[in-house]
Formats: structure tokens, sequence, C-alpha cells
């Protein structure tokens, strides 16, 4: 009888310990979908958090431009972060390529034709695969969608860098779409 009753209290522990424990979601399951609609979305993961634009009534989270030259078009992507009360406490990710007529990936260690950037301003820290203090940089910007008729520009980034005096910035499952 001990046995049996040992062993229906030790089934019942583990079965309400097994009731109280959450499953964390995971941080892409936090991000707007990848969508190519003009949706006005973007986000990634910043050193594996959810970060989506947000905090700054005075001007758009979230821009993209897209201009058209005769040896293709330009490509600017910006977001803001505003992360407490202080006027220098935000980030920004700036994404630009260009030479761009469609579709296509792009690599952000040719910095002739696209830049990556992350700025931490609390930090003071700036990344950008163009700065020659950046001593590690790797990453791709890839357009999914280019409909200059419609008006929806949409795609999917990546990147790391690293600098002396700032830690490594890894960002992840990054995606836009944007109604021009």
């Amino acid at each position: 009888m001990k046995v049996t009753c040992y062993a229906l209290t030790l089934a019942a522990l583990v079965l309400l310990l097994s009731a109280c424990a959450t499953d964390e979601p995971n941080p892409v399951d936090r991000l707007p979908p990848a969508t190519q609609t003009g949706a006005n979305t973007f986000g990634c993961l910043v050193n594996g958090q959810p970060w989506t634009p947000k905090g700054n009534a005075s001007y758009p989270n979230y821009t993209l431009s897209y201009d058209e030259f005769p040896d293709g078009g330009l490509l600017q992507v910006n977001a803001y972060r505003l992360l407490g009360q202080g006027a220098a406490d935000f980030e920004t990710i700036s994404l630009w390529t260009k030479r761009i007529s469609g579709i296509g990936t792009f690599s952000f260690q040719n910095t002739a034709t696209s830049i990556a950037s992350f700025d931490n301003r609390k930090r003071n820290c700036y990344w950008s695969s163009s700065d020659s203090t950046t001593t590690y940089r790797w990453g791709l910007f890839t357009i999914t969608r280019l409909d200059l008729q419609v008006g929806i520009v949409s795609g999917t980034f990546a990147f790391t860098m690293y600098k002396p005096g700032c830690d490594s910035v890894h960002v992840t499952d990054g995606r836009f779409d944007y109604k021009l």
C-alpha cells in the first residue's frame, strides 16, 4: 500500500509540474509574417530577440524608398526602435542596395552595391558593413518582390558584424514588406 501511495503521489507531482511548465514561444513567431502584399511590416531577430520598429511619434519608425536610375534602382530600408525614455535610448537598422532591377540576392560584403548598419545609441555602438572599424561582416539582402506597377517591395535579410569595443550584432530572420 505504501508503494502505491508513493507512486500515486509521485505521478500527481509529475503531472502538476508538467502542467505548470510553459512553453516559451519561438522568437521568430513573435515577428510579423514574411509577406509580399504591401503590408508595411518589418521585423528581425537581433541577437536572438524579436526586433520590430516602435516608439517614435515625431517621424515614421519604418521607411522604404526606391529610386530608379539608368543602371538600376536604389533601395533604402530604415527602421527605428525606441528602447526607453531617454533621447539617446534607441536603435536603428538600415539596409541599402543599388543597381537592382528586380528580385535577387545581394551581399553586404560587397559594399560597392550593398550596405547594412545597426546603431545602438545607448551603448554608443554603430556597426556598418562599409565602416573600416567593423572588422567582421557577413550578410545577405534578398529582394523577393519588386513590383513597381503595384508599388510593393518585399524581401529578407540577415547579417553579422563585429567591431572592437562593441559586441557582435547578429541579425537573423529579417523580413520587410512595404507599399510604396
